[in-house]
């Protein structure tokens, strides 16, 4: 058997028995700062061991997702009535989908962007409204023409001012025009002043009475308002409060909507009103902020908002699409299990995902009419790839861009345009973190080597302090 001497015999760290050493006070202080050098180096190698090293390059676009992007926005509209706000999205592949409704929300807003209202639901079959066949061969006019000095007098004397807004160069509004007269006169032989008082049709020419058909938010051409009793104000608005028509613009079906109206009413006695299904209340402000998500394919596009209708003109002039941008990005967005990682990689993003987040664009009047506000996207996909554990797995995906806006004079309605175009390279972020092994290693190599210089260091200063020393002794003698 090996005896304890022989292995002892191998010992690299042989003891100095205690009363052989002898301490002094400048070991003390050499130690004392080895140990702050230690503590040092170390906090430093730790630091550097939990930072983030990343490496950048550009390659293909090999997206694990599907063929389709998601876009995210909420965008305000000052001037734009979410009765007639239409979002569609198209691409170079012949793609078209219009009037995006599923997953968009409409609210409708006043000037300062605040809320007026719930929700917006659109009509069902709006663009499908029956305008009948009849024709307006004399020259007779049953329908009372209102103007901005008479409106408010005759709608505090009938319970009941239906009143079609129009314009005489809108087609819809002579499409509409034969319809309305024949139902005013057949309106004024049953309920006119002289039988009953209860009902008056009228009409106001937008183009004669700009100020009034602004004042109650006209956008689209013919509108059909209705007041009730002229006295309902709303305080925080200024103006009355009235319902719209959305129903079919035939003769029949216009008396019907009348009579739907009288039906709950006395006589000279407004208090209560009657709702069908094709009446709902009008907007109280003229904006809408609209927001939601739509899905474009993965190629060269565009999101457009707009006025649109099938059964409504729209003046090009009076037109303003004037918008806020509260947020508008590409592709998912990022879970609350993500945000850990992504505070820690944010220094490594471009931060570009949001661009237009906050910013007004805004028509300056710089043209007369049809000014549509364009907006150039360059998309590109940002990946960061973790390292981590000795498995590679992709920690975040998004989309960043750079965009270029311009006011411009266009040939047709004004729009809001978002030209997109997804590039075919992506950004990839490897993240490479650093060995442990490495860490201990030299963690090991800071106490060693400081240990190390420590003691060469009270080496030379007590040798160097054992001369001074002899010398002093040979002087002396």
């Amino acid at each position: 058997m090996v005896s304890t001497t022989k292995i002892k015999s191998v010992d690299f760290y042989r003891k100095i028995p205690r009363d052989l050493t002898e301490a002094s006070l400048s070991g003390a202080g050499l130690s004392i700062i080895a140990a702050l050098a230690m503590m040092f180096l170390f906090g430093m190698e730790l630091s550097t061991y939990l930072a983030v090293t990343t490496q950048t390059s550009v390659v293909v676009d090999n997206s694990s997702d599907d063929d389709f992007l998601q876009i995210d926005f909420n965008v305000s509209f000052p001037a734009l009535s979410c009765e007639f706000a239409s979002v569609d999205v198209s691409d170079v592949l012949s793609t078209n989908r219009l009037n995006l409704t599923k997953t968009i929300k409409k609210v409708p807003i006043d000037p300062h962007l605040r809320e007026t209202g719930e929700e917006y639901h659109p009509t069902p079959d709006s663009d499908l409204i029956n305008h009948g066949d009849e024709h307006h061969d004399d020259n007779t006019y049953a329908a009372i023409p209102l103007s901005g000095g008479t409106f408010d007098k005759i709608s505090h004397k009938f319970p009941i001012l239906v009143v079609n807004f129009y314009a005489p160069w809108c087609y819809w509004s002579s499409r509409l025009r034969p319809s309305w007269e024949k139902a005013a006169e057949i309106t004024r032989q049953k309920y006119g002043p002289e039988n009953d008082g209860r009902v008056l049709l009228g009409s106001v020419d937008c183009t004669e009475e700009p100020t009034l058909c602004t004042k109650y938010h006209i956008q689209g051409y013919p509108s059909i308002r209705i007041f009730h009793n002229g006295s309902d104000l709303r305080e925080d608005h200024g103006h009355q409060e009235h319902d719209s028509y959305h129903g079919n613009r035939d003769t029949e079906s216009l008396v019907k909507m009348v009579e739907g109206l009288l039906r709950p009413i006395k006589k000279f006695d407004g208090t209560t009103n009657h709702a069908a299904s094709s009446i709902r209340k009008a907007p109280v402000s003229g904006g809408c902020r609209i927001e939601g998500y739509v899905r474009a394919k993965k190629v060269p596009g565009e999101l457009v908002i707009s006025a649109v209708s099938g059964a409504h003109s729209f003046d090009a002039s009076r037109m303003n699409v004037t918008h806020f941008v509260k947020h508008l990005s590409f592709g998912r967005l990022i879970s609350d299990r993500l945000l850990t990682d992504m505070k820690r990689l944010l220094p490594y993003l471009g931060l570009s995902h949001d661009r237009l987040n906050g910013k007004w664009f805004v028509n300056e009047g710089k043209f007369a009419a049809n000014v549509t506000i364009e907006h150039y996207l360059q998309v590109v996909k940002t990946e960061v790839v973790s390292r981590r554990f000795g498995q590679e797995h992709s920690v975040i995906e998004e989309y960043e861009y750079t965009a270029h806006s311009s006011v411009a004079h266009g040939y047709y309605y004004p729009v809001a345009k978002f030209h997109f175009d997804l590039s075919p390279m992506q950004v990839l972020i490897s993240e490479n973190p650093k060995s442990f092994s490495h860490f201990i290693t030299n963690v090991c190599a800071i106490i060693g080597g400081v240990f190390t210089v420590a003691g060469i260091l009270d080496s030379i200063f007590q040798s160097t302090y054992g001369i001074m020393k002899k010398v002093e002794l040979g002087k002396n003698f």
